[in-house]
């Protein structure tokens, strides 16, 4: 059974980024995928210090509600962001969990020595955005940032699902083609490997 974590980054609920993995993870779920979802906004999670603490044990010295999601991410086989794009980036609740990620980074690093530099990832990452705008790069920034996370967690990074011109809160609802395919990419995402 694949193991699929949905990491909601909107800082409102039911918003259109929320109410589009909502239907991502129906879709998982129904293809008989163990989902888990982890919500940022309800998370008391620092930034990352740039202490160096995990440099030696692979493990974050911050102690807060960070240290309860590094196993999901550990064990996850499927994980799927979701954010609204603000200022044609992540919400900062979702970036304090990923910048978090470091201490997952140096773990990795720690495990396969310092001379073996092969990528051998162990399960794959996808990104949900939305955006108000219709801008050309809006979700390039995004993409980025959830390559390198991905990266970081020993996963690759496979693409997602990009919604432009949607802005207003649950407007996605106008959109039923939009929560169908999300729906849809649920369940590829599973059936995939």
């Amino acid at each position: 059974m694949v193991k699929v974590i949905g990491i909601y980054g909107s800082p409102r609920k039911k918003g259109n980024s929320d109410l589009l993995l909502d239907s991502a993870l129906r879709g998982a779920q129904e293809q008989g995928a163990d989902v888990k979802k982890i919500y940022a906004r309800d998370l008391k999670i620092s930034g990352c210090r740039g202490c160096d603490g995990c440099e030696k044990s692979g493990k974050c010295v911050v102690q807060d509600d960070m240290q309860d999601i590094y196993h999901f991410l550990d064990d996850a086989g499927v994980i799927i962001l979701s954010s609204p794009i603000f200022f044609y980036g992540l919400t900062s609740q979702i970036k304090a969990l990923i910048d978090r990620g470091q201490a997952m980074w140096w773990k990795r690093k720690l495990s396969r020595g310092s001379k073996d530099k092969k990528k051998n990832y162990g399960g794959r990452g996808y990104l949900i955005a939305v955006g108000a705008t219709r801008g050309q790069n809006l979700f390039e920034g995004a993409q980025l940032t959830a390559r390198y996370f991905f990266d970081a967690l020993g996963m690759s990074y496979e693409g997602g699902l990009f919604f432009r011109g949607i802005e207003s809160m649950g407007a996605v609802k106008e959109h039923p083609e939009a929560l169908q395919e999300a729906y849809d990419f649920g369940k590829e995402v599973v059936t995939i490997g």
